[in-house]
C-alpha cells in the first residue's frame, strides 16, 4: 500500500484549474462527474500536465477523451519529442471499472515506471463537492 498524502481539489465543469501551489510531481485521480467543454478539458488537461501530474488515471464521464487530452497535453510540453522514463506522462482511463476499484489500484497498485510520486491530488469535476466521500473512499481502498 502507498500512504501518499492525499488532497482534494473540486471543480466545477466550467472552472479552470488554479495554481496547484506546493506540489511536486504527483499522482492524480480525475473523477469525472460533470461534462465539461472541450476546450476547457484541453485547457485542464495541459495546466495538470504543467502543473506536474505525472501520473493520472480518469474514471467518470468521457474519461477517454480524457486520456486522450492528458496524453496529448504530455505531447505538447515535450514538443513532440521522446521522452526519456523520468519525463513520462502515465494516464489510463477506468470506463469499465467501479470508482472503487481505481481508488484500490491508485492506492496499492499505480505506479510510474522511473519515479517515486509521493502525493495523490483527487481532481473532482462535479456541480457540487463530495470531499469526504471520496476521500473516505479512498482511504477505505
Amino acid at each position: 500500500m502507498q500512504n501518499h498524502p492525499l488532497k482534494y481539489l473540486h471543480l466545477t465543469p466550467d472552472s479552470p484549474l488554479p495554481e496547484l501551489k506546493g506540489m511536486g510531481q504527483f499522482q492524480a485521480i480525475l473523477v469525472l462527474d460533470g461534462e465539461v467543454a472541450e476546450m476547457s478539458m484541453w485547457e485542464l488537461a495541459r495546466g495538470l500536465v504543467d502543473s506536474g501530474c505525472m501520473l493520472a488515471l480518469v474514471w467518470g464521464k468521457d474519461c477517454e477523451a480524457w486520456r486522450e487530452a492528458l496524453e496529448d497535453a504530455a505531447l505538447e510540453a515535450a514538443d513532440y519529442e521522446d521522452v526519456p522514463a523520468e519525463r513520462a506522462v502515465v494516464v489510463t482511463a477506468h470506463d469499465d471499472d467501479e470508482l472503487e476499484e481505481v481508488f484500490w489500484y491508485a492506492h496499492h497498485r499505480a505506479a510510474h515506471p522511473a519515479l517515486a510520486l509521493r502525493e495523490t491530488l483527487i481532481v473532482h469535476i462535479a456541480d457540487a463537492p463530495r470531499r469526504e466521500e471520496l476521500e473516505a473512499a479512498y482511504h477505505d481502498a
